[in-house]
């Protein structure tokens, strides 16, 4: 075994890192996973299994389906891995957006069942946020967390808000909110030397007040699912500090629909935890590659396929 449980933290994707044919190949070699993958069916109520390993793409990339898709992918990773090492416990786990769902299920906090359905309702939601408050998001290449905090508030006004979104890691931001406070976010970055400011394509001002809609309906929906304390401390986007209650889970989720994802501060609490290696548990290694700008010796692993898995031993 390459990892050492007191060193290692299981770190799992948000959107963006969903592609067509994820988790199939673990359906293919573990009976168990495909089992899974049939319980997720029944749940939903239509085959996301056939969705995620067939397509086609454009329904695939819509919210509504990618949040699930890419739970279901990390949980039948983590459980695949906790099957082969059941003895490993990691030192914690961190999700990024999203991605803190299927952190708190594979910390035991949230069961398979209730996390598919609390992640499908929050895709759901925020597909209808877009909709009743349509907004935009743009990745700012080459500037700081102040110099941008300061480019935010100078661009937005009273009823258009712009803020950072996601600090995803050192000289990588993306901010969130009114589509014409975030154009006059970019070109205030420009202006003060950002490397690039693209908008990306989507009409969803995630982790924005544009969310603010939804936010009661989301509230709710994380009150009715049960939650237990975790059986391991996740590092919440919130706050980047350690959750250890039922109570601090719930209070992480309803305000990260708002709040900054804290990537960068996350992924350096977990360093001074004393992790230095990190399993991309699910789809995609766009986590590790943003680790890799962020710690300098950080050892990284993807966990998404049996080969991964046969690697890791």
């Amino acid at each position: 075994m390459k990892l050492n449980p007191k060193t290692t933290a299981f770190i799992f994707p948000g959107q963006g890192s969903q592609t067509v044919g994820m988790g199939k190949a673990l359906a293919d070699e573990f009976p168990e996973a495909k089992q899974l993958f049939d319980e997720a069916d029944s749940i939903l109520g239509f085959s996301l299994s056939t969705l995620m390993w067939e397509g086609p793409e454009a329904d695939l990339n819509d919210t509504i389906n990618t949040q699930p898709a890419l739970f279901l992918h990390s949980f039948i990773s983590f459980q695949a891995f906790s099957r082969l090492f059941p003895e490993f416990i990691p030192d914690s786990v961190a999700g990024h957006s999203l991605g803190e769902l299927s952190a708190l299920s594979a910390a035991g906090a949230l069961s398979f069942a209730d996390g598919l359905r609390l992640v499908r309702k929050r895709g759901e939601l925020m597909k209808r946020a877009g909709e009743l408050a349509p907004g935009s998001m743009a990745a700012i290449l080459g500037l700081d967390i102040p110099t941008l905090d300061a480019i935010c508030a100078e661009a937005s006004a009273s009823n258009e808000i712009v803020q950072v979104a996601n600090d995803n890691c050192p000289g990588q931001v993306v901010v969130s909110g009114a589509k014409a406070a975030v154009e006059r976010a970019m070109a205030g970055a420009k202006a003060k030397g950002a490397k690039r400011a693209l908008p990306l394509a989507v009409s969803i001002a995630a982790h924005s007040p544009l969310m603010a809609s939804i936010q009661e309906e989301w509230n709710r929906a994380v009150d009715a699912a049960a939650m237990n304390d975790p059986q391991i401390p996740i590092i919440g986007n919130v706050h980047a500090s350690a959750l250890k209650t039922a109570a601090d889970l719930r209070a992480d989720l309803k305000a990260q629909m708002q709040s900054r994802v804290r990537w960068t501060e996350s992924v350096k609490a977990m360093s001074e935890r004393g992790v230095a290696s990190f399993v991309e548990t699910g789809t995609g290694t766009v986590l590790g590659g943003l680790i890799k700008r962020i710690l300098s010796g950080a050892t990284n692993y993807p966990l998404g396929n049996p080969q991964d898995l046969a690697a890791l031993q």
